[in-house]
């Protein structure tokens, strides 16, 4: 699970909202999600056969013409996004992306990966831990009356009053929360009571795919997408755990290669913002980084490209009223740094270490112009010692757990416990599980303002949160008596947790 928000995930405060529009220079009108094929040429047999995007002005004429130039140039059109401008191609050819810039009425056109295209990204921080039946069992002993059966252990819901919040109001069943991952288990007890089918797919070629099932994991490695789905909408059924706002729907957007990898690809990514745009969802969470650049920089074409088409499919998704929420990343970075480093880019093949400007190079989708990001803290409130950080960059924080900050719960397990796929519970830790509890609470809002913008949850979001401020002495999040991060920024704002700790019984008050 190499990409899951246990590695980063940030999104782009104003600055580099505003940095990140001029440097893209246009950000196109309205979408257009239904894939469009056009005829395969030869391809150039002369390098890998790659993954491609191409983004242009979005008029029929212009979008045609692009078309026809991408098989002139030696590409297949595998799917059309008219309204945004982007196609995916695919080509062997190694100067096909070259030549494509330079096509009248294209504005960016990249290769998505460094690998070849095979013939068949997340933030989770370290590796899963499943329980076992016994495990179950012995946990479930510990619940209180009306709790569920392993909701003592859920020390995460407390810290945010969504146990509290749950009596009031579980959020409303006319919202939905997408979760674009690796998958969802819909036939596990405490998500199938929520899961919509109808709002579900498999986007990994980058084209959606709604055959029934589509949308769940190839098998339990796959687990990321299940546990985050649990983390939003677990039903209070007396089985299992709870999630944060029970009563709204989840549904599942497959964008995980279903190899061992479980890269998140742009077009794959590209795919699901457009397809929950255009299926009535209205939050998506992101708990991964696009693959294959933890960074993409705007000074390479390829890079440039991608940020190019995720930005215009998720800025589509806002305009339809979806607001997307991400986790900041696992690697501890300050994201408002004059310069961080990145050590494992590109992660599809052989990475390389590289200084970058994080003002510059973004992480895709987090870093993007209003797109929630968010950090992680553990039980004691505290920032955790893995989450990436940033004052102007991190808009809230939520639970995302830390090993070393241990909870008074019956397994003693800083982690958060959450559903995995075959009917099984876990523990994981990382911003990969802090974004869930964020677009759930986000989705309590929605419940409670039906006819709120994006922009304006984002807005609740920040004023329902709870600041600690920076911590009154250097902040070693591990105990090994060195300084791991330093924070700014004052009580209202900081960079560790942004306008605060997401309060789910401040939501529904």
């Amino acid at each position: 699970m190499a990409h899951l928000r246990s590695r980063h995930r940030l999104a782009l405060a104003v600055p580099v909202a505003l940095s990140l529009t001029a440097a893209l220079g246009l950000l196109p009108a309205a979408a257009s999600a239904a894939p469009v094929t056009a005829p395969a040429a030869r391809a150039a047999e002369s390098g890998p056969n790659l993954a491609y995007v191409v983004n242009t002005r979005t008029d029929h004429r212009t979008i045609e013409s692009v078309r026809r130039e991408v098989t002139r140039n030696g590409g297949s059109v595998v799917a059309g996004y008219d309204r945004i401008g982007v196609i995916v191609a695919h080509s062997a050819d190694p100067g096909f992306a070259a030549r494509m810039r330079t096509v009248r009425g294209v504005d960016s056109a990249g290769a998505t990966r460094t690998a070849p295209l095979s013939a068949a990204g997340t933030t989770d921080e370290g590796a899963v831990q499943v329980l076992s039946k016994a495990q179950v069992a012995k946990l479930a002993e510990a619940a209180a009356p009306g709790e569920e059966p392993l909701e003592a252990d859920q020390w995460d819901l407390r810290a945010i009053g969504a146990d509290k919040a749950a009596r009031i109001d579980p959020g409303s069943r006319s919202v939905t929360v997408g979760v674009i991952d690796t998958g969802v288990d819909d036939t596990h007890p405490d998500i199938a009571p929520n899961f919509s089918a109808s709002q579900s797919a498999n986007c990994v070629s980058g084209r959606a795919d709604t055959t029934y099932g589509a949308w769940r994991p190839v098998d339990a490695n796959h687990y990321h997408g299940t546990h985050v789905a649990g983390e939003i909408a677990a039903a209070r059924n007396g089985i299992g755990v709870a999630g944060v706002a029970p009563g709204v729907k989840v549904a599942s957007i497959t964008v995980a290669q279903p190899d061992a990898t479980s890269l998140f690809y742009p077009e794959s990514v590209v795919c699901a913002f457009v397809f929950a745009a255009d299926h009535g969802i209205q939050i998506t969470n992101n708990s991964y980084y696009v693959d294959p650049w933890m960074y993409n920089c705007m000074d390479n074409p390829d890079q440039r490209a991608i940020v190019d088409a995720v930005n215009r499919a998720q800025l589509y998704a806002q305009r339809k009223g979806t607001l997307n929420v991400a986790s900041a990343g696992n690697s501890n970075d300050d994201l408002d740094a004059p310069s961080i480093t990145d050590a494992s880019s590109p992660d599809d093949s052989t990475a390389t270490t590289r200084t970058v400007d994080p003002h510059k190079c973004f992480d895709v989708p987090t870093q993007l112009p209003g797109v929630v990001t968010v950090s992680a803290v553990g039980v004691n409130g505290v920032k955790s010692y893995y989450s990436s950080y940033g004052l102007g960059v991190i808009d809230v924080a939520g639970p995302g757990g830390d090993k070393y900050q241990i909870p008074d719960t019956p397994s003693k397990n800083g982690r958060i416990l959450s559903t995995l796929p075959n009917g099984q519970y876990g523990f994981l830790q990382g911003t990969s599980m802090a974004s869930p509890h964020v677009a759930a609470v986000a989705a309590l809002l929605k419940s409670a303002h039906p006819h709120a913008t994006p922009a304006q949850l984002l807005a609740l979001l920040r004023a329902e949160a709870d600041n600690p401020g920076c911590p009154s002495g250097p902040y070693d999040g591990d105990g090994d008596g060195v300084v791991d991060a330093t924070c700014t920024g004052g009580k209202h704002v900081n960079g560790f947790y942004g306008h605060g700790v997401v309060d789910a019984l401040r939501a529904v008050k």
